[in-house]
């Protein structure tokens, strides 16, 4: 499930939606449109929902996804969750306050960003530790990039 849930989030949702507006709304497929719904999708309903899980079950993201063994880390995690939950609801609610999609687009990338490096290093990593690595990895350059491009715009406009 977790593979499903990631993938969906992650990729197939904003390429999805990405391709719909653009073929049927008439949207130019750029940067502004990148963003906007990898902002939805990836940062917004995939950390959304992940925040909720580690508020609620934190035991798996400890146990399952970082191999900790010990309960002691589940406040940490739990703390996590309400931070998946703030950038999440940025990311979702982006969708409706255009002028937050950029925000949200970077503070995704940087909150991917430094995951995806956290987990790079850790020297032992599971196969679920490393789907995080590298869907973490690749939504920060997706997100960072179609950031600096909208950004670029503006400013050249």
């Amino acid at each position: 499930m977790y593979y499903a849930i990631v993938g969906a989030f992650m990729l197939l949702l904003p390429l999805l939606s990405i391709a719909v507006e653009s073929l049927f709304f008439g949207a130019p497929p750029d940067a502004a449109l990148i963003a906007k719904w990898f902002a939805f999708w990836a940062v917004g309903w995939r950390l959304l929902l992940a925040g909720f899980k580690q508020i609620a079950q934190p035991r798996y993201t400890a146990h399952e996804i970082l191999g900790l063994k010990s309960d002691e880390s589940l406040i940490l995690v739990r703390e996590l969750g309400f931070a998946n939950v703030a950038i999440g609801l940025l990311g979702v609610l982006s969708l409706w306050v255009p002028s937050w999609r950029l925000a949200g687009a970077f503070a995704g990338a940087v909150f991917y960003g430094l995951a995806g490096v956290m987990h790079a290093l850790q020297g032992h990593r599971n196969r679920l530790e490393n789907v995080a690595m590298i869907s973490d990895l690749g939504a920060t350059l997706v997100l960072l990039g179609a950031c600096l491009l909208v950004v670029g715009q503006r400013s050249a406009a």
